[in-house]
């Protein structure tokens, strides 16, 4: 059966194609809307880009025919659009606490007004959809049904993992160790069902006989074989090596050119960031496989914004970067034994040489826009913060011979406008999964610390 869909401002601002995403319905558009979305328009943000581009797309629509009566959104799915108006007798109809005539209230009153039409029959079913928390609230409140828009939404409980595991024979593991590989079509039936691998994918092969009997490997999508890790056991990176499962098989992702995009998600202290530094100097310093590391993060802040900062760029940017700079100095850092006052933490190196070597580069995201970044290996922190377009932006500047890592963790976020489902790294995930280019690893055990780990978990 069609529905009616009426659309709130922030749907449009999050995913300006929002219009095209459902298929053959009728959508409306308070007139509200199209006022909110002017007054956006100048904002030199992702919120004024998608309002421009919101703009073009209702003008280039109503070139088909009167909005106000409805025109065709595509030819193909069969939906229209109408923009509508908020009748002042549709607004009295609202409870008294209502009807001081906001935006909300008005976007409330044509969504009532479409739903009157549809108890006369003329009308189909209308659905409000808005990402605004307390305007489906209010929805509910004076008998309307409404929905958050989940076009781009990722089921955390659903997210892929980027490992698994698979019970085999014993002598299916030693074809594994001897370099042949193990096709997967030979994997016997398994105690339970389990998806199809993934290209990319860590699995845990298990002996069936004596399950303590355990080899690491990864799913190779082009040959459709299981091979054993092999980049991480032969990487010489000092002080840092894996210490579970899941960061020796995110290790040997990072280690691998031929995986261009990898994504590690995981909570607080987890070693997302670390092992990206550590992978990405390694290959930098001593493989030469990339010209430098290039390091960025969201520049968004926990709690109340600090305002202006002194200084010239790299000065603004310091304190966004001092997690980087953290990293960097354990990395960079003496022999884990060496004695010093008041302890054995190693004395920090001055990471800046690097910097000055022109093998290392830190700089700020809002830059990145219309550049072409080559044979860089780059690491995006914290892109939990980050929204699916400027995710996108980001990925596209990848140039020839460039790798790209990023992380997150999507339980903490910073930025008003995405949550734990609808954020940019979590949507990269699913979008990407299976990709030959690419692979994930979602990291499970915490490793900074007793304590750091017991907060993660309680807190």
């Amino acid at each position: 059966m069609r529905k009616t869909f009426v659309l709130d401002t922030n749907v449009l601002l999050h995913d300006p194609q929002a219009l095209n995403r459902f298929e053959d319905n009728q959508v409306v558009i308070p007139i509200e809307v199209v006022e909110e979305i002017d007054r956006f328009k100048r904002d030199p943000s992702e919120k004024g880009r998608n309002a421009r581009q919101v703009s073009r797309l209702l003008d280039q629509l109503r070139e088909k025919g009167n909005l106000a009566e409805g025109v065709p959104i595509d030819a193909v799915s069969g939906g229209t659009l109408k923009v509508v108006f908020c009748r002042s007798e549709t607004l009295r109809q609202l409870p008294p606490e209502l009807k001081a005539g906001n935006g909300d209230n008005n976007i409330l009153a044509v969504a009532l007004e479409q739903r009157l039409q549809e108890v006369v029959g003329s009308q189909p079913p209308v659905v409000l959809v808005t990402k605004d928390t307390n305007l489906r609230i209010k929805a509910d409140a004076v008998g309307l049904i409404a929905q958050d828009y989940t076009t781009d939404k990722v089921d955390m409980a659903d997210l892929y993992p980027g490992f698994c595991e698979r019970w085999v024979d014993a002598d299916q593991m030693d074809r594994v160790k001897t370099g042949d590989g193990l096709p997967a079509d030979a994997i016997p039936e398994q105690p339970v069902a389990v998806s199809p691998l993934q290209a990319n994918e860590g699995v845990t092969l298990v002996d069936l006989a004596q399950p303590a009997h355990t080899l690491l490997t990864r799913y190779n999508g082009r040959t459709g074989t299981l091979q054993p890790l092999q980049k991480s056991a032969k990487a010489k990176m000092g002080r840092i090596q894996p210490r579970n499962r899941e960061q020796s098989f995110a290790l040997d992702l990072l280690l691998d050119p031929a995986v261009a995009l990898v994504t590690l998600v995981g909570k607080a202290g987890t070693g997302k960031t670390l092992l990206a530094l550590a992978a990405g100097l390694h290959q930098v310093a001593d493989e030469h496989l990339y010209e430098r590391l290039l390091v960025t993060r969201p520049v968004i802040s926990l709690g109340k914004e600090m305002g202006f900062l002194p200084g010239d760029l790299e000065e603004k940017m310091a304190p966004w970067m001092q997690p980087i700079v953290d990293n960097l100095d354990f990395l960079l850092g003496g022999d884990e034994g060496q004695p010093v006052r008041g302890g054995h933490r190693p004395p920090r190196s001055n990471w800046s040489d690097l910097k000055g070597m022109g093998l290392l580069e830190v700089e700020a995201i809002s830059y990145i826009r219309g550049r072409s970044i080559p044979r860089q290996f780059m690491v995006v922190d914290e892109a939990q913060n980050l929204t699916p377009h400027e995710v996108k932006t980001i990925v596209t500047r990848v140039g020839e011979g460039t790798k790209i890592v990023l992380t997150g963790d999507p339980y903490q976020i910073d930025n008003p406008y995405v949550d734990a489902e609808s954020n940019g790294l979590t949507w990269l995930v699913e979008r990407f999964k299976g990709q030959l280019l690419s692979g994930h690893i979602t990291l499970m055990r915490g490793e900074r610390s007793e304590l750091a780990e017991l907060a993660a978990n309680l807190l």
